[in-house]
């Protein structure tokens, strides 16, 4: 069990004055959903190239925290890094070092708190028992009953209370119950209801006195929603989850008190510094976001860099693995205009990989064919470089048949959002005004039968998370969704699967 020493940290800053009243003054840096970005990133996400605009990586997001926590002191402030999930999966650092890469510049960073996100879980309990045992902080998680799991009874504790004087920021960790469907919990971890979770520890740090409430969550911004207007007590929700970019800071109306909602978008192109003052009694007496965009203008920490390069020296080899077989080439020169046997293989492994009915992938993914017979890592990765995840999203017919004029507007111009899909075929009349160029739609019944498309049916979809946030000018799949996630596996992965690699 984590002792009470481990579970209390101090904050050494001075205490300063806000409005009349006596207020501590607190820095919580925070970031969320890393993926495994280690190397720094372009804007789709995927490993930056040169010529492109970069963002994040470990060794740039080093220099940002300790810039941040440099400002937070010269303000009288204390500083507190907390990370509210998803550090693992989304390159091949973790591939290759299942976790262990992530723990050790979690510690370089100074990262003070982790709360689970559900692919912590991914490669099971066991792998994430060893990342636990790699890394220096307390891992939290109020809503995971752990004690009929051997491999991590005992390693999690529900919240984290740092200690200044008479004041306490507790903070309390939230994971998504969606984890069993999403990864590989296994059998033995029980999740329970974040909200009810949320409730009992608030209630145990007041009972213990004046504290300002923190939830390091990974529910996303919807429930971070619900758990601010249902949960009494809580000040500040720091979230992951949806990868979204929360600047200014959502305030919900809350059960006895407003409620600060923030996150940091995903993959480290983000750092979020919440500056607070709290006063006597923990309350938030005053406010103010920093978010931080980790652009190529801030230098990379050589320290970090050198644990990076550590990490990186056995990728090679790792590229150079047989992951699967072609039975013939198949080149990407035609899909940027029309169906292309690559398109459709892509689009088929998302769509059999999170169950959806139709697969959807863009032409402009697919940077280089495959050649027949062997396929290596590195194949696989020059045709799909981006680092890209599977998206599952629900649309409306009506909605999929916009997305289909969006990915045929720019014939008879060869364009990178043309249309790779699987379970869903259609007729396009290209000397049509854009908007009206499809002529049918169909999409392939559990019977195998083709069906017209129903504008009114919502279907379930797999596609990339760059088509999933709007990019190729698919803007209905971010405005129009009904639900969507874009944390799945990677579509890499997926297609390593279908080439008979796993």
């Amino acid at each position: 069990m984590l002792s009470r020493r481990s579970l209390t940290a101090l904050l050494a800053a001075p205490a300063l004055r806000a409005s009349a009243q006596p207020a501590n003054r607190v820095s919580l840096i925070h970031l969320n959903d890393f993926h495994s970005r280690h190397q720094p990133i372009a804007a789709t996400s995927a490993v930056c190239r040169p010529g492109e605009a970069c963002f994040g990586g470990s060794a740039r997001i080093a220099t940002a925290v300790a810039e941040a926590r440099e400002a937070a002191r010269a303000e009288g402030r204390a500083p507190l890094l907390l990370d509210a999930g998803d550090t693992f999966l989304g390159s091949l650092f973790f591939t290759q070092h299942e976790g262990l890469a992530e723990a050790a510049v979690q510690k370089e960073w100074g990262v003070q708190a982790f709360t689970l996100g559900n692919h912590e879980f991914d490669l099971g309990p066991e792998k994430l028992a060893k990342y636990l045992a790699a890394v220096p902080f307390p891992v939290l998680c109020a809503n995971l009953d752990a004690t009929q799991e051997p491999a991590l009874a005992g390693k999690l504790a529900p919240t984290l209370a740092f200690r200044r004087e008479n004041l306490r920021v507790v903070v309390v960790g939230l994971t998504t119950p969606e984890t069993p469907t999403l990864s590989r919990p296994g059998p033995n971890l029980r999740f329970t209801d974040p909200l009810e979770a949320a409730n009992r520890a608030v209630w145990e740090a007041r009972r213990q006195g004046p504290a300002v409430v923190v939830a390091l969550s990974h529910l996303g911004v919807s429930a971070d929603r619900r758990l601010a207007a249902e949960v009494a007590g809580v000040d500040v929700i720091l979230g992951g989850h949806s990868h979204t970019l929360v600047a200014p800071p959502i305030v919900v109306d809350g059960q006895d008190r407003p409620v600060l909602i923030t996150q940091a978008q995903a993959f480290g192109r983000y750092l979020d510094r919440f500056d607070l003052d709290l006063a006597a009694d923990g309350r938030i007496a005053a406010h103010e976001q920093h978010m931080r965009e980790l652009t190529a203008e801030i230098a990379e920490d050589p320290g970090v860099a050198a644990v990076v390069a550590r990490f990186a020296e056995p990728l090679e080899a790792l590229r150079r693995r047989v992951v699967g077989r072609t039975r013939e080439a198949m080149d990407n020169a035609g899909c940027y205009l029309g169906p292309c046997a690559l398109g459709g293989m892509v689009a088929e492994a998302m769509r059999q990989a999170v169950e959806a009915e139709i697969g959807w992938q863009n032409g402009g993914g697919l940077r280089a064919g495959l050649p027949e017979g062997e396929v290596s890592v590195g194949d696989l990765l020059t045709t799909l470089p981006f680092g890209n995840t599977v998206a599952r999203l629900r649309l409306r017919g009506a909605t999929i048949k916009a997305a289909l004029e969006n990915g045929v507007a720019r014939l008879p111009q060869a364009s990178g959002r043309f249309p790779q899909l699987a379970g869903l075929r259609f007729a396009v009349e290209a000397t049509r005004p854009t908007g009206e160029r499809i002529a049918t739609a169909e999409v392939r019944e559990a019977d195998g039968s083709w069906r017209p498309l129903d504008p009114e049916r919502a279907y379930l979809v797999a596609t990339n998370d760059f088509l999933r946030r709007g990019g190729d000018g698919y803007v209905m799949f971010t405005e129009a969704a009904l639900e969507a996630r874009d944390d799945g596996p990677l579509v890499s992965d997926v297609v390593e699967k279908a080439l008979g690699g796993g």
